[in-house]
């Protein structure tokens, strides 16, 4: 059979925009597409790969590129993201979201909306983050987390991010919610961390959404439930 549906020649390329649901992988996603495309086309070789992962308790934009567009992915990833990120404050957790339970508790009664606004402008600019130990980054052959898993309490070498804009959409002393703009390789849970620490207080993540990549929104991003029913559309048709 063919690799291409009507609009689509997936062996030549695609970029597929998704929005990435709760609790799924990354892989994830890209498995599930790769097993669409294969039983709608019968092409077992269609390369399919992402732009840049989410964590599972991230949602919204993902790249998908497939065929020959694959290999554009590098160019993908090093565009500008754009996060809606939703923070607890007062607490802190070992992966610094909602992967791991509270590990400790501090105060907040001295956190205002102006300390929040002074104290984020000190992370405008390029900055050395350090990646959350839960994380996919490998260190002596084996990714981060399964040495966090294993008990390990190392700490991961700081990386230059660069943080373009961050704008407090909504504030109470418990939690904030956040629109930062940043470069490739930021972890908005380290940055969450930093606050907690800045404000000197605890912080973690407990939603994010990325909205865009570049020039590419959210908002022009396929559920894949949609997708999947446009695809069989174009097939039966």
């Amino acid at each position: 059979m063919e690799s291409s549906i009507e609009g689509y020649d997936f062996q030549k390329g695609e970029v597929l925009l998704f929005d990435k649901q709760l609790d799924w992988t990354s892989f994830d996603l890209v498995r599930k597409l790769r097993n669409i495309l294969y039983k709608v086309t019968g092409v077992k070789k269609i390369k399919v790969g992402h732009a840049g992962t989410l964590d599972p308790k991230a949602t919204g934009l993902m790249i998908i590129c497939t065929g020959k567009e694959t290999k554009n992915i590098d160019s993908y990833q090093a565009k500008e993201k754009e996060y809606l990120a939703t923070i607890k404050l007062g607490a802190t957790t070992p992966s610094f979201d909602l992967e791991s339970a509270e590990d400790a508790t501090f105060p907040t009664g001295h956190i205002t909306l102006e300390l929040v606004e002074k104290t984020l402008a000190g992370f405008i600019g390029e900055n050395d983050q350090v990646p959350p130990l839960f994380s996919a980054v490998k260190v002596e052959g084996k990714r981060a987390y399964l040495h966090a898993r294993a008990g390990s309490d190392m700490v991961l070498q700081a990386k230059k991010i660069t943080i373009y804009e961050l704008e407090v959409l909504n504030f109470s002393k418990e939690e904030i919610v956040l629109r930062i703009v940043c470069s490739k390789g930021t972890y908005v849970r380290s940055l969450a961390r930093d606050l907690g620490i800045a404000l000197e207080s605890g912080a973690y993540l407990i939603g994010l959404c990325r909205t865009r990549i570049g020039e590419l929104k959210l908002e022009n991003a396929w559920s894949l439930e949609k997708f999947l029913e446009k695809i069989n559309e174009n097939v039966t048709n």
